[in-house]
């Protein structure tokens, strides 16, 4: 029998696990630019490592913060977070503001001072949440799927137009995935995912052919799906895909070992886009399989913790929270074997990036709140203790959890005084008696009640008396 924690305690265990995979494998895979940078630039050769520090530190507050944050005050807050995003969204196109066009192709970043910040990752997360809050909210007054999910489609088809605007077709699949996965699960029939999922290909397709370098990006593609590399490819598009591959195949089963990969002397973006292939070379077989299987028992762990909900809300939020990280997890880990063309997608807690990391440790927080309230899981704690995470991170006994509508109700059906239940309140029986007792010359305003003397009752040895 399953133990009614299993679901918060797994996916609290594969989020540390992950952690500390993408820490040293970060320190690993960039000793070596480090190390090039270090005579010219004067800096350590533990520099990229100690700023991945710093931002998972930094993600840890963040998921910290979501752990202990109610899941009504998430429902509350997700207008403002929408609003928050949409404006960031804005502010990248506008020309001094987006950085970025010349490093990687689009402009999706914003620079405060020496910190890089990618709205992006920001709007994904908060399509999840204020989708799952309005899709929950409207299925209770609509009964036909068009009309629940209208508004949501087009706000999430704004934030994806804004996203192609910054040339980001990483973003764009990655917010598009958030997207899908709240569709299917708020009950769309195949007509309408498959209507969405064609129009989504297409614009994919027309954004890679606008750019010279996306479309040579599906040329290399094909190339490394079939392994039928070129000369005048591997040399170019194809040379990070080929080198990923081989790689990949140099590892074997157990790999080199940490730190003995030479594919991340000359493999371009080896901490970030292709962390994945530095794995298997160094860790082999049995260090990506571990990856691999991380991310599928949180995909389990995920959508079994929104499937115990019974609140619409919940159970949409947890969907999606672990649809969008588990999707950017599997395509990274796609296109690094071939299978889906490169995009440059990061490994989700395992690539070295900072607003990725802080909000895919805040999605994951918000989600292991999610299954903190579960009945089950509160029923558990209630009667056998906290565990001993919550101990350590001083997390207070998770409260019952009651959907505004729900709440309403019982707060209605609760009786207003002791005794049966009754529907609406009921006025004293002491004023009842005086009000109908009242004169209807003196019910006017500062007339003073007549209330009439208590009538004796007479006893019966007087009553007989009177007779006679």
């Amino acid at each position: 029998m399953a133990s009614p924690q299993l679901n918060y305690k797994v996916i609290m265990t594969v989020t540390v696990i992950l952690v500390f995979i993408g820490l040293t494998m970060v320190l690993s895979s960039s000793m070596v630019t480090n190390t090039q940078s270090v005579d010219a630039e004067g800096i350590s050769v533990f520099t990229e490592f100690l700023k991945q520090a710093l931002v998972v530190a930094a993600g840890l507050v963040a998921m910290w913060v979501c752990l202990r944050v109610r899941p009504d005050t998430v429902r509350r807050s997700s207008p403002f977070l929408l609003l928050g995003a949409f404006i960031l969204l804005i502010l990248v196109l506008i020309p001094g503001i987006g950085v970025g066009g010349t490093e990687v192709g689009s402009n999706s970043w914003i620079r405060i001072g020496g910190v890089g910040i990618q709205p992006s990752e920001i709007a994904k997360f908060a399509i999840a949440v204020w989708g799952s809050a309005v899709i929950a909210a409207r299925s209770r007054t609509h009964t036909s799927a068009s009309a629940v999910l209208a508004p949501f489609v087009i706000v999430s088809g704004v934030f994806v137009g804004l996203v192609i605007l910054q040339n980001d077709l990483g973003m764009m699949l990655s917010l598009g995935s958030v997207m899908l996965a709240l569709i299917f699960f708020a009950g769309a029939n195949g007509f309408m995912l498959g209507a969405i999922g064609l129009v989504g290909v297409a614009g994919a397709g027309l954004l890679s052919l606008a750019h010279s370098f996306r479309s040579s990006r599906f040329s290399s593609w094909y190339e490394t799906f079939t392994l039928t590399f070129s000369d005048a490819t591997s040399r170019g598009a194809s040379y990070q895909s080929k080198q990923g591959i081989f790689s990949l195949a140099d590892g074997g089963l157990i790999g080199h070992g940490l730190g003995q990969s030479r594919a991340k002397y000359y493999l371009p973006e080896a901490a970030n886009d292709f962390v994945f292939a530095i794995i298997g070379e160094e860790l082999g077989l049995v260090g990506a399989g571990l990856v691999v299987l991380l991310f599928g028992l949180l995909a389990w762990f995920g959508l079994r913790t929104a499937m115990a909900q019974a609140d619409p809300f919940l159970r949409l939020l947890a969907a999606a929270l672990t649809m969008g990280i588990v999707i950017q997890a599997f395509y990274n880990m796609g296109y690094v074997v071939g299978l889906f063309p490169m995009t440059g997608v990061q490994l989700p807690l395992i690539s070295a990036g900072g607003s990725s990391a802080v909000v895919t440790l805040a999605s994951l927080g918000l989600l292991a709140s999610i299954a903190r309230h579960e009945p089950k899981t509160i029923s558990s704690m209630q009667h056998e203790g906290r565990p001993l995470i919550d101990r350590l991170l001083f997390l207070s006994e998770p409260r019952p959890y009651t959907p505004g509508q729900q709440q309403r109700e019982r707060v209605r059906e609760q009786p207003r005084r002791y005794g049966e239940p009754v529907t609406r309140r009921r006025e004293p029986v002491r004023e009842r008696e005086r009000s109908s007792a009242t004169p209807r010359g003196t019910r006017g305003r500062g007339a003073r009640e007549a209330v009439p003397p208590p009538r004796r009752r007479r006893s019966y040895d007087n009553q007989r008396h009177r007779r006679r």
